[in-house]
């Protein structure tokens, strides 16, 4: 369908006219069709990219909500609170604030982790500290069954302890045999020294050093084990140091740190060979492994 030429004309001029309204006198759209007494579809059509007036913008009823919930991210508060706190959905919260990371050093968060600790500490204080006598219990009895050591039980001990925790000859290395022996727990490394004492080792056969990580106080490891053992410091061998790994998460840090003891026998190759015999011995007496089925006692 054709419209007339004057008709066309006519829409054009009506479309400047509208556009001249909206940018130089700054009308909204109800105060142009009003003048021009056109559809609003169509003005719609004809203003398209020509901005509003900021006149007709009304503000966001939101907007001290947002700001509001900006100025508690900088506090240190998270998403969740500040959800709570300005009474909006998550979801908006973190729209508002999701270009500000969380300051997990700020006064606020600290006080949150303190009293997120305190609320689980009552909550758990009651298991917790029936769990604790249970322990007490059990190691209070399994103490008590237990009778003086003898010089074979000793003998078995010491030999089943080195050959968990000792060094041990590998086939493709011969005449590796010597009995090189490293812990860091001290009552460890006080039966370990009974044992090499029951198998006639004196002090003068032995050799001792400290390997330890770098960040910890060598010097002090040396006279903390100096002191276990009732030996002089100055008899210690170099302390073998461990360099640092900034990918490792290490636990084993400050004053209770004192890094492990290493205790290594001269002239050892024969005693090896007995801790050997003494070991494959007791896995031949102890016969075939049966683990019990689930729900059953073992056999006492």
């Amino acid at each position: 369908m054709s419209y007339p030429c004057s008709n066309v004309r006519r829409v054009d001029e009506l479309a400047a006219e509208a556009r001249r309204l909206r940018r130089d006198e700054g009308l909204s759209g109800r105060q142009i069709r009003e003048r021009l007494g056109v559809p609003k579809q169509r003005l719609q059509d004809w203003l398209r990219g020509v901005p509003p007036p900021e006149w007709t913008r009304r503000p966001n009823a939101k907007d001290d909500l947002r700001v509001r919930a900006v100025a508690l991210r900088g506090e240190g508060s998270s998403v969740n609170d500040i959800a709570l706190e300005i009474g909006v959905a998550r979801s908006t919260a973190w729209q508002w604030v999701r270009h500000l990371p969380l300051d997990r050093d700020s006064e606020r968060a600290h006080r949150k982790r303190q009293h997120a600790k305190l609320m689980t500490d009552a909550q758990w204080a009651t298991w917790r500290q029936c769990r604790d006598e249970r322990r007490d219990a059990a190691r209070r009895r399994a103490a008590e069954s237990v009778k003086p050591l003898t010089e074979t039980d000793l003998l078995c001990l010491g030999a089943l302890m080195y050959w968990c925790e000792g060094t041990k000859s590998k086939p493709w290395r011969s005449g590796s045999e010597r009995l090189v022996f490293t812990n860091s727990d001290p009552g460890l490394v006080t039966v370990h020294l009974r044992f090499l004492g029951s198998l006639g080792v004196t002090r003068d056969r032995m050799r001792f050093r400290v390997a330890i990580h770098e960040t910890a106080d060598a010097g002090e490891a040396v006279r903390w084990w100096a002191d276990v053992m009732s030996a002089d410091p100055e008899s210690f061998l170099r302390t073998t140091v461990k360099r640092h790994a900034t990918s490792t998460n290490r636990r084993n840090i400050g004053a209770g740190y004192h890094g492990c003891l290493v205790i290594t026998v001269l002239r050892s190759r024969e005693l090896y060979w007995q801790i050997e015999g003494i070991v494959a011995a007791i896995v031949a007496g102890c016969g075939r492994a049966v683990v019990p089925a689930a729900g059953r006692r073992p056999v006492r």
